[in-house]
C-alpha cells in the first residue's frame, strides 16, 4: 500500500496549490480506514515541503515517480518517501528517503541505536539511527519483494534530517557502517544540494511512477539470495545441528507447515524442558521454511534470544539483512489475517496478553499470532513462566487455537542436551526447589558440576576463570536488587559489603547481547536477559526472595526489587485473590531459579544471600 503515488510534477503542484499534508491525510484514511495521529500529520506538514524544495530542479525529470507512506507488506513499517525512475543505462532505481524533523540526538554505544525525541515523546528514547532505518527497509524489499529482486531494481536508501545541523552525534563514526549504506543529509542549502546530486546520480529518466506500482503489487516471498545466505550460515554450524528427537520434531513441523493454508489453519505446540533444543529446532525451521519459499518469522517475547541467535547465525554482533526475519511478539497487533505462511514462536510461555511499552496495545498476543499466519509453531515450557503477565502456557495455546478454528498438533522434545545431558539434574532441581516431587531427591549419580560457593567474590572469580576458555560463562541473579546504576552509572547494584562484593546489572550497555559480549563478564545478568539462552557454566546468586525457614523452602515476593516487572501488581491481586496470587507468585519465583540454574551445559555454581538458604543447598550436595 502506497498512500500517495504520483509524478514529481503532480507532487509539486499539490504542494503549491493545496495543503499536501491534508491530501496525504485524506488518502491515508481511505487506504487504512484509520485517522493519522497528530505526530504523523505534523511530520507530513514539516517534511513534505522540504522534499518539494529538494525536487525543484529542472534536471530532475518531471515524470519521475513520487510515493509517500509505503506500508511494507507483513510489517508495521512505512517508508516515508520514495522516488522512482531509470538511470542513463535504463536500470530501474528507487530511492528510499527516511525523513526526520529532529534537531538533536544523543549517542548510544549500542549498535545502530541513537536517542532522540520520537513520535511526540517528551524525552529522548532509544531507537534505530535514521540511516539504519532506511537501509533496513531496502534490505526488507530486496529480501522479500519479488518485483524488486526478480526485476533487477536498484534500491538507494538515504536519510534526510532537514532541521539537523552536524554535531558529531547524528553523524558520529559509531554509525558510519549504516551511513555508508544509506547516506545522511542534514540542514542547509549545501546539504539539500548534496541530496539533489544523490538523486540525479541514480534517476535520469522518469517512469510515471510505474515502478512504484509494480513494487506495491509485488508478490512477497523470500529471495533466492536471502535463502542461499541463510543456508550457508547454518551449514556446518555445530550449534544448529539437529540430533535425535530434534530431527523428528523438525521434520514433522515442516510437514504440518507445508499443508497449512488460510482454509486449514494449523497450530503446532512443541513442548520441551530446559536444554532440549527448542531454539535450535526453531532456527532450523526458519531457515528450511524460507528455502521452501514460505514467508515466516522467528518470534520471541524477549529481545535477548532474537539478538543472540541472529548473531550466532551471522557471526557478527551488527545488524544484517536477516534481521527482518526476527520479530517481537507484540509486532502483530495490526497484521491482516494469514499474512504469513508460518510464524515460529520461541519461548511461547513468555507471551503476554497486551503489547506495547505500557502494556496497553492489542487484544491478546496468542490470538494475534495465530490469526496472522496459516501455521503457528509454539515452543513452550510451562515451567518457565516467570512473570505475572506470562500467559503462553500450553492450555491457553490450545484454547485459542480451538477458538480460532485451527487444527492443533503436539510434539515433545525429551532428550536433554544441557546440564551435561542430565535429566536427573533437572528432576533433582524440580524436587528440591519445590516445583514438583520426583524420585531424584539426592544428588547421587548425577553427572553435573553443581557447587555451593562460600562467597559471591569466590563465585564470580570461578565463573571468570571458566569464561577464559570460550567466553561462555556468566553470573546471574534473582532480581532482588534495584537497578540504581541506570541513572547513576558509577553506582553498584548488587552489593555484599561483608564480602567486599559490588557489581552492576547488565541491563543497559550491552542490552540483549549481554550474554555474548566479552566485557560483560564483570556484570550480573537476570532472568530477562538469559532465558532461552545457554552457557557452559552459570553462577547463580540466590536472593532473599527464596528462603529456607523452619525446614521449608518458601518464596518471599516482597523481597524482589520494586523495579522488577515480573510480579508488579501482586499486592493488588492479593486483595482480590490471595490464595491464587500467592500460589502464582510462588511458582514464578521457583521457576525463575530453575531457569537460571539450568542455563549451563557443564556446570552451575550457587551462592545464597541468606545463610539458612545457603546451608540448605549445601546440604543437598554434601555427598560431593
Amino acid at each position: 500500500m502506497i498512500v500517495y503515488q504520483h509524478t514529481k510534477l503532480r507532487f509539486l503542484e499539490d504542494v503549491t496549490d493545496r495543503v499536501i499534508e491534508d491530501i496525504v491525510h485524506t488518502e491515508y484514511l481511505k487506504s487504512t480506514g484509520r485517522y493519522a495521529t497528530d505526530a504523523e500529520y505534523r511530520s507530513w506538514q514539516h517534511s513534505l515541503g522540504q522534499m518539494a524544495n529538494v525536487l525543484r530542479d529542472k534536471d530532475l525529470p518531471d515524470d519521475m515517480g513520487v510515493g509517500i507512506e509505503f506500508g511494507i507488506p507483513q510489517t508495521s513499517k512505512r517508508i516515508d518517501f520514495l522516488l522512482s525512475g531509470r538511470s542513463d543505462d535504463d536500470v530501474e532505481h528507487v530511492i528510499i528517503v527516511e525523513l526526520k524533523q529532529w534537531s538533536e540526538s544523543f549517542l548510544s554505544d549500542k549498535d545502530c541505536i541513537i536517542l532522540a525525541r520520537r513520535g511526540g515523546s517528551t524525552g529522548p528514547r532509544e531507537g534505530a539511527h535514521p540511516s539504519y532505518q532506511a537501509w533496513s527497509y531496502a534490505a526488507l524489499l530486496e529480501g522479500f519483494n519479488e518485483a524488486v529482486y526478480d526485476g533487477g531494481v536498484a534500491l538507494r536508501p538515504c536519510a534526510y534530517l532537514h532541521n539537523y545541523v552536524a554535531d558529531d552525534v547524528i553523524d558520529n563514526a559509531h554509525y558510519a557502517p549504516y551511513i555508508e549504506k544509506a547516506p545522511l543529509f542534514l540542514k542547509g542549502e549545501a546539504e539539500r544540494k548534496r541530496l539533489r546530486e544523490f538523486i540525479k546520480q541514480h534517476v535520469k529518466k522518469g517512469d510515471n511512477a510505474e515502478l512504484l506500482f509494480k513494487i506495491e503489487q509485488g508478490r512477497i516471498r523470500p529471495s533466492k539470495m536471502l535463502v542461499d545466505s541463510l543456508a550457508k550460515m547454518i551449514k556446518g554450524n555445530r550449534e544448529f545441528v539437529l540430533v535425535d528427537d530434534q530431527k523428528v520434531v523438525f521434520e514433522n513441523a515442516i510437514a504440518i507447515a507445508r499443508r497449512a493454508s488460510p482454509e486449514s489453519k494449523q497450530v503446532l505446540i512443541i513442548k520441551g524442558g530446559p536444554g532440549t533444543g527448542k531454539s535450535v529446532v526453531a532456527i532450523n525451521l526458519l531457515v528450511e521454511l524460507s528455502k521452501l519459499g514460505l514467508v515466516g518469522k522467528y518470534v520471541s517475547k524477549n529481545a535477548a534470544p532474537r539478538a543472540v541467535y541472529k548473531a550466532k547465525l551471522t557471526g557478527t554482533l551488527k545488524q544484517t539483512e536477516i534481521s527482518n526475519l526476527f520479530a517481537g511478539s507484540g509486532a502483530f497487533i495490526n497484521t491482516p489475517p494469514n499474512t504469513f505462511d508460518v510464524l515460529v514462536v520461541d519461548e511461547a510461555h513468555r507471551l503476554n496478553e497486551k503489547s506495547g511499552l505500557y502494556g496497553n496495545l492489542g487484544e491478546n498476543q496468542i490470538k494475534e499470532l495465530i490469526t496472522s499466519a496459516n501455521c503457528t509453531v509454539f515452543f513452550v515450557d510451562d515451567d518457565q513462566v516467570v512473570t505475572l503477565k506470562d500467559i503462553g502456557h500450553s492450555a491457553e495455546l490450545r484454547r485459542w487455537a480451538s477458538t480460532l478454528g485451527a487444527a492443533v498438533s503436539e510434539l515433545e522434545l525429551r532428550s536433554q542436551f544441557r546440564c551435561n545431558g542430565s535429566d536427573g539434574y533437572i528432576a533433582w532441581l524440580d524436587h528440591n526447589l519445590g516445583i514438583r516431587e520426583t524420585a531424584n531427591s539426592t544428588f547421587d549419580g548425577i553427572d553435573f558440576d553443581f557447587r555451593v560457593i562460600d562467597s559471591p567474590v569466590e563465585l564470580h572469580a570461578l565463573i571468570a576463570e571458566k569464561n577464559k576458555a570460550k567466553n561462555r560463562a556468566r553470573v546471574v541473579a534473582g532480581y532482588c536488587w534495584d537497578w540504581v546504576s541506570r541513572r547513576r552509572p558509577d553506582a553498584f547494584d548488587i552489593e555484599f559489603p561483608e564480602h567486599g562484593y559490588a557489581k552492576r546489572w547488565n541491563l543497559d550497555r550491552d542490552g540483549s547481547l549481554w550474554i555474548m559480549t566479552p566485557s560483560s563478564i564483570d556484570e550480573v545478568g537476570c532472568i530477562h536477559t538469559c532465558q532461552g539462552l545457554e552457557l557452559d557454566y552459570v553462577g547463580v546468586i540466590v536472593g532473599p526472595d527464596l528462603l529456607m525457614r523452619e525446614g521449608q523452602l518458601v518464596s518471599a515476593p516482597q523481597n524482589r526489587s520494586g523495579r522488577d516487572r515480573s510480579i508488579w501488581g501482586y499486592t493488588t491481586r492479593m486483595q482480590a485473590d490471595p490464595e491464587g496470587t500467592s500460589e502464582l507468585t510462588d511458582r514464578i519465583i521457583r521457576n525463575t531459579y530453575k531457569t537460571l540454574m539450568t542455563r549451563g551445559l557443564k556446570g552451575c555454581f550457587v551462592y545464597c544471600s541468606d545463610a539458612e538458604t545457603q546451608a540448605y543447598f549445601r546440604g543437598l550436595v554434601r555427598t560431593l
